[in-house]
């Protein structure tokens, strides 16, 4: 801060530290959190396996769940998602205990539902259901008190899966590639949303955008940034993620950039994000 001048941020908006929030007295109940965007290779499984680890760190019960059939989530944090109980066996009601389905990972804190191919077939297999929008929410009504928060690392698409996760959550995150062909799926995405709040989940709110991939060298990640902004004013967060080539090496050893690389500055930006969204209310 020189001469009284507030330092800006990538949103154009000054820098605000948010504070470390102090820890909970007990757990739950959860807030379920869906990261969605129809757009892949946005940074949704990044957010939300980084995420998990920042939260975790500051006392947060956090369970993470594979709502992808690709199993990114379950392979970057380190699960088994093969010959064992995934998310598609308690959506098809073939397994009815979800705790059989929570697997511990290497990270203290965090647990993780698993997920493979066999997810891809659960669209198929839902469309017949009674009441099929609100299979997830009665899967995990059992288990609401035992963490803190609830991560979904939803697939790229807006069919009856991610449904799903929108009906079962109380608020929606959105990574959003800063370049311009991610923008235009946003609308649709929030036109989306608006439809489940209409019709299946009143609750459900938009807890933020998080610009993702974030190169503040090129200006056209500077001018999509502004435009994103304009938009969608305050409900774009503070903290944006810059481009980095540690996520992979994180993935591979099967645990959050916050343990994997603590001091690097992703670690110290996906902190800032669980801190924003602390204040924000989205998580307590």
């Amino acid at each position: 801060m020189a001469g009284g001048v507030k330092e800006v941020g990538p949103t154009g908006r000054p820098i605000r530290d948010f504070r470390e929030p102090p820890p909970l007295k007990n757990h739950g109940p959860a807030r379920v959190i869906a990261l969605c965007n129809q757009k892949g290779g946005v940074g949704k499984t990044t957010t939300a396996i980084s995420l998990g680890g920042a939260l975790a760190e500051y006392g947060r019960s956090v369970l993470v769940i594979d709502f992808d059939p690709q199993g990114a989530l379950s392979a970057g944090i380190g699960a088994n998602a093969h010959d064992t109980i995934t998310i598609y066996d308690l959506l098809i009601g073939r397994e009815k205990d979800v705790r059989k389905a929570i697997q511990s990972t290497k990270t203290p804190g965090i647990h993780v539902i698993p997920a493979n191919i066999d997810l891809a077939a659960a669209e198929v297999h839902l469309v017949s259901e009674v009441a099929r929008e609100q299979i997830l929410s009665r899967v995990l009504k059992p288990i609401m008190d035992d963490y803190d928060v609830i991560l979904i690392d939803c697939q790229p698409s807006l069919g009856l899966l991610t449904v799903n996760a929108l009906t079962a959550a109380h608020g929606v995150l959105i990574p959003l590639e800063t370049e311009y062909f991610a923008l235009r799926g946003v609308a649709l995405l929030i036109d989306t949303i608006d439809k489940v709040r209409e019709r299946l989940n009143s609750a459900i709110q938009i807890d933020g955008i998080v610009a993702t991939m974030f190169d503040s060298r090129t200006l056209h990640a500077k001018e999509v940034m502004e435009r994103v902004v304009e938009t969608f004013g305050d409900t774009v967060l503070d903290t944006v993620i810059g481009r980095t080539v540690k996520f992979p090496d994180a993935s591979v050893a099967g645990v959050p950039i916050t343990e994997f690389a603590p001091s690097h500055a992703s670690a110290l930006t996906y902190r800032a994000l669980a801190r924003e969204l602390v204040a924000r209310g989205a998580i307590a």
